[in-house]
């Protein structure tokens, strides 16, 4: 069984949040809308009054900032009590899961409004949920993808630079991942086996990235949109989002997950810096050519992204510390186990470690 995933509906472009009324008409009258003090200083408090003006009762919840099951059983609490009939995820990676979270337990539909360009999550029908220190606990799989999803490109031209780059080594993951699972003929995030078409936006998510990642960034740190910035910010959040969905995750995104067995700063960066190393350790791991693993590397490091340990703050760790990385990757379920060969702990720890080394050894 093949399965292709998206959402309902993807608008995109400068101030799309302002004209956005019609689409919203359809789904309800009483939104929750979630985000945090931050984005609703920057945009929400404008956009709820373009919406009240609208005609529509808004009720605001503050985002605790963690996607946790407390956080979201807290606000599902709120949302039944003012009777909200779709809810609304304006923010972040971490405000978009929550969302959809909620709005599943709700059981009303969801929109999806993010005001960075970091992660693929907005479009798909998973959250990934965390505990309340942080630490990954679980994928929680919905249904179906988000009713709406509104990509206001000229708020997320004034996020910092950084969070795009963050998004841009997200999204390189896409086809790295969908590749190894074309070779085992394995299962996605969807449910079922790839598709043609999850297969060619992986690709194509790819080839745009690297067509137009300086460029993009370039824009971002003047706080402009051109069409690069526009590609860009549809490559990490749309064409991502279905490529990783429906043409699947491997060990990137395991390793990833892996980082959350250790302690300290590594914390303190984001989703895509993570993935970023476990991407090179997904290509160690499979022994690509040098040309390749070289094109990563120097991409990489021109989006100021680590592709060494001591820049995920763990400059000594030993491989016993690594081991544990590896343990947490390869737990059952995990998606290293899309991977077209077995893959153990050790294999994992023996890799992040030859990154490092093989990294230093370019820049001496």
């Amino acid at each position: 069984m093949k399965v292709f995933a998206s959402p309902s509906r993807y608008i995109q472009g400068k101030k799309v949040l302002f004209s956005s009324a019609e689409h919203l008409t359809n789904l309800g009258k009483q939104p929750l809308l979630l985000c945090d003090d931050t984005v609703y200083q920057i945009v929400g408090e404008g956009w709820i009054t373009y919406l009240e003006a609208e005609g529509f009762k808004v009720t605001r919840v503050a985002f605790n900032g963690e996607a946790s099951d407390n956080e979201v059983n807290r606000v599902v609490a709120i949302g039944k009590e003012s009777q909200s009939d779709f809810v609304i995820g304006l923010g972040g990676g971490k405000t978009i899961d929550s969302a959809k979270a909620i709005a599943d337990l709700l059981q009303v539909p969801v929109v999806i409004a993010p005001t960075i360009a970091s992660t693929d999550a907005p479009t798909s029908a998973l959250s990934v949920i965390y505990t309340d220190q942080g630490a990954f606990e679980k994928y929680i799989f919905y249904s179906k993808n988000p009713e709406l999803v509104l990509v206001d490109t000229q708020v997320i031209c004034q996020a910092p630079p950084r969070l795009l780059a963050s998004g841009i080594a997200d999204a390189l993951a896409t086809w790295v991942e969908a590749r190894a699972v074309i070779q085992k003929n394995g299962t996605t995030m969807a449910g079922g086996h790839q598709t043609i078409a999850g297969i060619a936006i992986a690709q194509v998510c790819e080839q745009t990235l690297f067509a137009d990642g300086l460029q993009a960034m370039a824009s971002c740190q003047a706080q402009v949109v051109t069409l690069a910035f526009e590609n860009i910010v549809e490559a990490n959040t749309l064409l991502s989002g279905i490529g990783f969905e429906s043409a699947g995750l491997a060990a990137a995104h395991a390793i990833h997950n892996g980082f959350t067995a250790l302690e300290g700063d590594i914390h303190h960066l984001t989703h895509g810096e993570k993935v970023a190393y476990g991407t090179l350790t997904q290509l160690f791991l499979e022994n690509r050519p040098k040309e390749e693993l070289d094109k990563y590397i120097h991409f990489y490091q021109a989006l100021n992204l680590p592709t060494r340990l001591a820049e995920l703050h763990l400059a000594d760790a030993d491989y016993e510390t690594l081991l544990k990385v590896g343990k947490q990757a390869t737990i059952e379920g995990e998606t290293i186990h899309q991977m077209p060969f077995e893959i153990t702990a050790d294999d994992v720890a023996a890799a992040l470690l030859a990154v490092d080394r093989y990294v230093e050894s370019l820049d001496n």
